[in-house]
């Protein structure tokens, strides 16, 4: 029997060879500036390649067209500006053998509570969003033509930009909204039975696949189950992924299980501290026996090493998302090569991160204060040469805490 840790075997994505199985899934930090990804934005993600890690994802979500509301601090992938800003952090990253994906997608009806001078917003049906009571028109055919050319040209900019894939979101937005009956109640060609559901999803991957080529990866982070009433059952959402892979024009699933249309239906899709580990990674290992030899990802509160091995030892996923780990720790895979799990400064699931961002603010990490903050923080301390100094630290909170284990 094998004892190599299966966390750090290679995978091979098409032509694209990840050094090891631990992956940052697409989200947003709300780093960006002007819709770019410039200095902080650069630095955040490179941190976490010198880390060891094998991919991160940008974007989450990164918007392909003007009336995508940048709700989150998204980047703006419709404009050209952004092309040379990609390639500055692709090649930082890639100096480190560190692959780097994109996120694309356009969010519909999706907004935040914090508006700005938003385009009127749309959604296959005129439904209004639970979440941030946001009344969309419903969506013309012009309107999707001109979404499709949009998710082509933003997938060449990231071409462009010398990064190695885009991933495709369908969950809770846009796109996935056409699949669901919930939200869908069209009687046209994009409403009714499933082909037309899937009909304007076909067309974006269609003009992806076209404006990026063959060689460059192209995935997609879907909603497999939305778990509720009325919504896009296991069954059907099967039976998408299985169409939308005959095609032979995506290369990877993402896989999604819940909606999140209403604060407590996100707190499942992005599990807190308050619920098990990995709550959804059972559902993402059968999605992957279902549909047999695509590649599968999956990240939903895999916070330690122990369940991320389980998970690519058992068969579960190919690739396992240790996102909201990373921001606690950038450098979870350097620590495994070294035998250092023990160091690990671990994800406790505070939602401390995604909070911020739902309230207007920058991801930000309750325990770890140098996430975010890596031009002025280092991630690790190095002993000061000299002679050793008495600290007294007076009081024992986190800040107390945290001048404690940087003076020591």
């Amino acid at each position: 029997m094998s004892t190599a840790d299966p966390l750090l075997q290679p995978f091979r994505l098409k032509g694209l060879v990840l050094k090891n199985r631990i992956m940052s899934t697409s989200h947003e930090p709300a780093y960006a500036e002007d819709g770019l990804p410039k200095t902080r934005y650069r630095l955040y993600h490179l941190e976490k390649a010198r880390g060891g890690i094998a991919l991160t994802m940008i974007g989450g979500s990164a918007i392909v067209d003007r009336d995508s509301p940048p709700a989150f601090g998204n980047l703006h992938l419709y404009r050209d500006e952004i092309v040379p800003w990609l390639r500055e952090l692709a090649d930082a990253l890639h100096d480190q053998d560190c692959a780097v994906m994109c996120q694309i997608t356009h969010l519909g009806r999706r907004s935040s509570n914090y508006t700005g001078d938003w385009l009127p917003l749309v959604w296959p049906s005129p439904l209004r969003e639970a979440a941030h009571r946001a009344f969309p028109k419903e969506i013309e055919d012009f309107d999707i033509e001109r979404i499709v050319r949009a998710y082509a040209t933003a997938a060449a900019r990231c071409r462009e930009g010398g990064l190695d894939g885009v991933e495709i979101e369908a969950y809770g937005h846009l796109l996935d909204a056409f699949w669901s009956p919930a939200w869908n109640r069209r009687r046209d060609a994009y409403g009714g039975s499933l082909e037309n559901r899937m009909r304007f999803s076909l067309e974006v991957i269609e003009a992806v696949r076209e404006a990026v080529g063959e060689a460059f990866v192209v995935g997609i982070r879907m909603v497999v189950d939305e778990h509720f009433d009325g919504g896009l059952t296991r069954e059907e959402g099967l039976e998408i992924a299985r169409r939308l892979f005959a095609t032979g024009k995506l290369d990877f699933l993402n896989v999604i299980r819940g909606h999140i249309d209403t604060d407590m239906a996100l707190s499942r899709v992005i599990p807190n501290m308050g619920t098990p580990l990995a709550p959804h990674l059972a559902f993402a290992g059968e999605v992957r026996r279902e549909l047999g030899s695509v590649p599968v990802f999956h990240a939903a509160r895999i916070n330690d090493v122990a369940t991320a091995r389980f998970a690519i030892r058992q068969g579960l996923l190919d690739m396992v998302g240790m996102t909201r780990a990373h921001m606690a720790d950038p450098h979870i895979v350097a620590k495994i090569r070294r035998g250092e799990e023990d160091r690990i400064r671990p994800c406790v699931g505070a939602g401390y991160c995604i909070d911020r961002i739902y309230e207007g603010g920058e991801a930000l990490c309750l325990h770890n204060p140098a996430t975010g903050r890596e031009a002025d923080l280092p991630h690790e301390i190095a002993p000061t040469p000299g002679p050793r100094k008495r600290v007294v630290v007076v009081g024992a909170g986190p800040a107390g805490l945290e001048a404690a284990r940087v003076a020591a």
